[in-house]
């Protein structure tokens, strides 16, 4: 017995409906929102007579590390580069005021430990203002 098989019909999908929905849908969602203009405040600011002097601090933090690795805290040379040294010193120094700009002013030839332990020792201390003090040098370039 042969059976035939017949030819399989391909699904056809009508997206005309779909379309008419998501249609509808715009603009429902169009005309049920309301656009509202959010209002700004007006202030006016009260005048002065005089001109207040604001007291700009010229204070600031250096540390500078010799090429056989000394260390320096605002000119003052540590008894040794311990961490826990330049950390007294660093807060000695300032107070407390982590606020203060720092400038770390190494040698050419210092090795790189010692700018890091600079670094990683006010960063633990809480100063973000850190400079690293260089050199602009017009002959390299």
């Amino acid at each position: 017995m042969k059976l035939k098989t017949r030819a399989r019909a391909e699904p056809d999908v009508n997206l005309t409906s779909l379309i008419d929905v998501v249609f509808l849908l715009l603009i429902f969602f169009m005309v049920s929102t309301s656009f509202v203009k959010q209002s700004q405040i007006s202030i006016r600011l009260p005048g002065a007579e005089s001109v207040a002097i604001v007291e700009q601090r010229t204070e600031q933090l250096d540390i500078m590390i010799t090429e056989q690795g000394t260390f320096l805290v605002n000119g003052r040379e540590l008894i040794n580069s311990r961490p826990e040294t330049i950390r007294n010193a660093l807060q000695k120094v300032s107070g407390g005021d982590t606020s203060l700009p720092l400038t770390i002013s190494a040698d050419a030839n210092t090795r790189h430990q010692y700018v890091v332990t600079a670094m990683d020792v006010a960063g633990k201390l809480g100063f973000v203002k850190i400079r690293i003090a260089t050199v602009n040098d017009s002959a390299e370039q």
